[in-house]
C-alpha cells in the first residue's frame, strides 16, 4: 500500500503566495474548547515520522469501486450536518471525514456531490483558521477529473505537511492529529460497510485488517495529545475499544531484501517483503460495529 497520506482525503493544496495570516491569539480566544497550550510528550518530528507512516487508503477506495459495489453516498456524512459543529475538536475531526468522504466521491465520478463537500471542507477549515492551505479552484478542477488523481495526491501528501508544520508551529497539534484520525476512521467506515455487505471478498477483508498496524500508529498519536484536551482523552478510550478488536488479526510479516529499479533516471526502492492477514467474517463484523459506534458520536 502506498505510503501516501488520503487521511485528509485528496483536498490540501497550499495557496502560493497567500500572506493573510488571522491573529493565532484571536482565533485561539473565539474558539470553543480551544487547546491553546498543546504539549505533545514528542518532538514535532517524532509525530511527523509517525504520520509518514501511515499508508493511503486510495488503495481501498478503488479496490471497492473494482468489487462492483455501487456508488452509495448514504454511508458518507452529510454535508447538510457541518453547521452542528462548533468547537474546534469538533470541526477537526469533521474536516478529515468531510476529506475522505470527498475521495470516495471522486472515485467514482460523482462531481455534484463532490462539490457539496468542497464547500463544506472550505467552510471547516476557515473556522480552524487553515484556510490559507486551500486553493478550491485548483482543487475543484484536480477533484473532478479522475486522471489527475495522482497529481492531486502528491500536492495533497506535500500540503499536509506543511498544515501539519504550520499548526504544531502554533501549539495546535493535536488537530493535526484530529484531522488525520478522522479521515483514517471514516475510510475504515467505508470499507467495512462495503466488505460487510461483501464477505466473499476476501482482499477487502485483509485490507481492513492490515488497518491494525495503522491504528497502532493513530494511537500513539492520540496518546500523545490526550492531555490537552478531555474530549481527545475520551475519543482515545472509544479507539482503545477498536484497538482490542484488532487484537484479534493476526498479521504474519515475510521480509524479503528490498530491491531498486531506474525509473525515468531516477532510483527507486522497491520493497519485496509480503504479509499474511489472518481475519475472519466476525472480526469484520465487530470492527464495523465498533467503528459505527465510534464515528456516530462525532457526526450527531
Amino acid at each position: 500500500m502506498k505510503n501516501i497520506l488520503f487521511g485528509l482525503g485528496l483536498l490540501f493544496i497550499y495557496a502560493c503566495g497567500s500572506s493573510d495570516k488571522p491573529s493565532e491569539e484571536a482565533f485561539e480566544e473565539s474558539q470553543p474548547d480551544s487547546v491553546v497550550n498543546d504539549n505533545p510528550k514528542v518532538s514535532q518530528k517524532a509525530i511527523s515520522d509517525i504520520i509518514q507512516q501511515i499508508p493511503s487508503p486510495l488503495e481501498i477506495s478503488v479496490l471497492i469501486k473494482q468489487s462492483g459495489t455501487k456508488y452509495d453516498n448514504s454511508i458518507l456524512n452529510s454535508a447538510d450536518k457541518v453547521s452542528n459543529y462548533n468547537s474546534t475538536y469538533e470541526k477537526a475531526l469533521n474536516l478529515g471525514i468531510y476529506g475522505t468522504d470527498l475521495g470516495y466521491t471522486n472515485i467514482y465520478e460523482q462531481n455534484q456531490d463532490g462539490l457539496d463537500y468542497m464547500g463544506v471542507i472550505k467552510e471547516l477549515a476557515d473556522g480552524l483558521n487553515i484556510g490559507q492551505f486551500f486553493d478550491m479552484e485548483t482543487i475543484k478542477k484536480l477533484a473532478t477529473n479522475s486522471s489527475n488523481l495522482d497529481s492531486l495526491l502528491l500536492i495533497t501528501t506535500e500540503n499536509f505537511n506543511k498544515i501539519n508544520a504550520y499548526l504544531q508551529d502554533q501549539k495546535r497539534s493535536s488537530q493535526s492529529i484530529l484531522l488525520l484520525t478522522g479521515g483514517w476512521l471514516e475510510a475504515l467506515h467505508i470499507t467495512c460497510q462495503v466488505s460487510g455487505m461483501n464477505l466473499e471478498n476476501k482482499e477487502l477483508q485483509e485490507k481492513i485488517g492490515e488497518q491494525k498496524i495503522i491504528l497502532g500508529n493513530i494511537m500513539q498519536l492520540l496518546e500523545f495529545s490526550k492531555d490537552s484536551n478531555s474530549n481527545i482523552s475520551d475519543l482515545k478510550k472509544e479507539m482503545t475499544v477498536l484497538k482490542d478488536a484488532f487484537e484479534k488479526i493476526k498479521i504474519t510479516k515475510t521480509y524479503q531484501e528490498s530491491t531498486y529499479e531506474i525509473v525515468d533516471g531516477v532510483m527507486v526502492i522497491k520493497d519485496n517483503s509480503s504479509s499474511t492477514v489472518e481475519i475472519t467474517d466476525e472480526n469484520i463484523l465487530q470492527i464495523r460495529d465498533i467503528t459505527n459506534s465510534i464515528r456516530s458520536k462525532i457526526i450527531n
